[in-house]
């Protein structure tokens, strides 16, 4: 850097004053950033895949054979552990939540963070058969593997650690079809939860035409195209409505709920280079999960509940799924 002429003491007296500042913004930055010095490291552990497709599923290879990866972020004297399930365009190698967003500092405020990895456009359920579309060599498990895992972390087995509880329970949250997910899984299993969150999730999805809606989006899930059908069957099979939050609401009683939206309008976390993306695909999703959103929430609130809601401008983005996960730390959904 070109530095203009200045008398000597001068000179010495800026540098001075400059090296005085930057060793005291060290000295604050040690003091004030010890949080962040002694932040929460993620860790990789493997557990059982309950016989899903893992290693080589689709060409990939990166799987442990007959194990799902699980990513966790803990420490010692956090009082609540959440688990946080990807969208239907989950990937193999790396959550969308450690990709996209910050949340795994919530391990550093009290919660632990647990992230499954894998399972695009599984719904993390258990299917019914391959997806004969795409070349799917196994069934998926999924509800066998978030079920397990629950299990496993509340104990210490299956290959994860032992994580803090309440009352022995967990609070499982996710986005898009990992969010309607969240909330099936904790009206299943009152004994493993306490609280469930659906970010821009569809919790409505025996409503008219969500089957047609849904059998579209997943011919355009990498590896695509999967066939809806293969997952809970025709539409008169019951494992529809058994997968379905809105008719589980009378076995929420007592569970802890956040139901987050955008409206579909481009706000802070759309960007320029986004835009056909944004505007072709998140913007139409988010609508249909506002309003999937809003029937879950007059459903609950009809039959007594009083979950806790979030609604701002956005689209189909992890931007705003990261507020909203913040949202309800500060308005205690952990607690």
């Amino acid at each position: 850097m070109r530095e203009a002429k200045r008398k000597p003491w001068r000179g010495r007296r800026l540098t001075a004053v400059l090296i005085a500042v930057a060793t005291t913004v060290g000295l604050i930055g040690t003091t004030i950033g010890t949080g962040e010095a002694s932040a929460a490291v993620g860790k990789t552990y493997w557990t059982d895949s309950c016989g899903m497709p893992t290693n080589g599923a689709f060409g990939n290879k990166s799987m442990a054979p007959g194990k799902v990866k699980v990513r966790i972020w803990s420490k010692p004297g956090n009082r609540r552990t959440v688990i946080m399930l990807d969208g239907m365009r989950a990937e193999y190698g790396t959550s969308g939540w450690e990709q996209q967003t910050n949340i795994q500092r919530l391990a550093d405020r009290g919660v632990n963070v647990v992230e499954p990895i894998g399972g695009p456009a599984s719904f993390y359920t258990n299917w019914d058969a391959p997806s004969n579309f795409n070349g799917q060599q196994r069934t998926y498990k999924w509800g066998c593997v978030i079920t397990r895992l629950a299990t496993n972390l509340r104990k210490g087995t299956g290959g994860v650690p032992k994580l803090a509880t309440k009352n022995g329970k967990f609070a499982i949250m996710g986005i898009s079809s990992g969010g309607n997910a969240a909330l099936t899984h904790a009206a299943q299993r009152r004994d493993l939860f306490y609280a469930a969150a659906s970010l821009s999730g569809y919790n409505y999805l025996t409503a008219p035409g969500m089957r047609t809606m849904l059998r579209v989006a997943m011919l355009d899930v990498a590896p695509a195209p999967w066939n809806v059908d293969s997952m809970w069957g025709p539409p008169w099979s019951p494992r529809w409505p058994q997968n379905d939050p809105f008719m589980l609401i009378n076995r929420m009683y007592g569970l802890k709920l956040y139901i987050g939206s955008g409206n579909g309008l481009f706000g802070k976390y759309n960007y320029p280079q986004n835009v056909g993306d944004d505007l072709f695909k998140g913007t139409p999703l988010e609508i249909l999960a506002l309003t999937q959103a809003l029937a879950f929430e007059g459903g609950a609130r009809l039959q007594g509940l009083n979950p806790m809601t979030y609604y701002a401008n956005g689209t189909h983005a992890w931007g705003y799924w990261q507020d909203m996960v913040w949202n309800a730390h500060r308005r205690g959904f952990f607690n």
